[in-house]
């Protein structure tokens, strides 16, 4: 399809679809609320399954909300000792219930921050909590 003809069915129906999803750039907490709404909408129809017909729809407004928020509410980087200490409290860990690390006093040398994770202990972790090894570093 030519250029000119592309634009042409652009114009003619993004206000409609516009008007009908809500979806527009994100500029506002309105905006996102109206996003994360269909974003929803489009969850609970199975939207997120790849088959789905509207599956890039969804992706679409997951990638408005992204946007957002990494705009609005960035995040601080996150080291493996931070996500240890997350898993641990989830799931209601001690130091001691952590054989993937070692003993009691390796996971508390690594959580003040003495000792580092290892390969090996990551692998474990990673195992153990269904995660990619990447989330460690």
């Amino acid at each position: 399809m030519k250029p000119k003809r592309v634009m042409e069915n652009i114009v003619t129906y993004w206000d409609a679809f516009s008007a009908a999803s809500g979806l527009r750039h994100i500029d506002t907490e309105d905006d996102y609320d109206t996003a994360t709404q269909l974003a929803d909408a489009l969850v609970e129809e199975g939207a997120i399954n790849e088959r789905h017909p509207q599956h890039s729809l969804f992706l679409l407004v997951s990638d408005l909300i992204y946007a957002y928020d990494q705009r609005h509410y960035p995040q601080r980087e996150v080291h493996g000792v931070d996500l240890l200490r997350f898993l641990m409290e989830q799931h209601g860990l001690r130091q001691n219930q952590l054989p993937e690390i070692g003993t009691q006093s390796v996971v508390s040398e690594i959580l003040s921050g003495k000792r580092e994770l290892t390969v090996n202990h990551i692998r474990g972790l990673a195992e153990r909590f269904h995660l990619s090894p990447a989330a460690f570093f």
